[in-house]
């Protein structure tokens, strides 16, 4: 133990990265092609010390998935956590340390496909120019997810690519825009 009281002498000119000396493969889990699932069904305390494994290169995906400690089944899919989504939102409790919650970060598995099924409807009822835009923003926010842009906070990633606050009212938005085009086509 060193005898020397305070704070450090030096500050570090960069921070420290896991993995710089060593070339990463971006086709596998964590690369940039293949990003880390979202951190669901935990505590926020949890959360904070996963994405720190994630941040220092201690972060170990699951290959297969785990058994839930509750029901005993092969149901745990995401690392760090030992209880299944099933039992954790039934007991209302974190899924990784087990702790009765309030709140538990992270979106519900059938609320994320509920979501996903609104966007292709809203899709699949664009026009096609619309919807290419809508497609390749999407794809850029996938490839981009890792790194965080910055962006104005007046501005509104919705607000840029369609001119509703929600997916409904945009579906709504082309529904309409389609029905008058019709009328016109119809009137000439």
């Amino acid at each position: 133990m060193s005898s020397s009281k305070g704070p450090p002498k030096h500050q570090n000119r960069y921070a420290w990265k896991p993995n710089a000396g060593r070339k990463i493969n971006e086709t596998e889990v964590g690369g940039r092609f293949r990003p880390f699932s979202e951190i669901t069904g935990v505590c926020l305390r949890c959360k904070e010390q996963i994405e720190w494994k994630r941040k220092y290169g201690k972060y170990k995906p699951l290959t297969e998935p785990a058994k839930c400690q509750r029901c005993s089944k092969r149901a745990v899919r995401q690392a760090y956590h030992n209880l299944c989504t099933a039992c954790a939102k039934e007991q209302n409790v974190c899924a990784k340390c087990s702790c009765k919650v309030d709140r538990i970060i992270g979106s519900d598995l059938s609320e994320v496909e509920a979501e996903q099924k609104k966007l292709e409807e809203a899709i699949k009822n664009a026009r096609e120019r619309d919807r290419r835009t809508l497609l390749r923003a999407m794809n850029k926010g996938k490839s981009h997810s890792s790194t965080s842009a910055k962006t104005p906070a007046n501005v509104t990633k919705a607000g840029d690519l369609f001119p509703a606050e929600s997916l409904e009212e945009y579906a709504e938005f082309s529904m309409d825009n389609e029905e008058s085009d019709d009328e016109d086509q119809i009137l000439e």
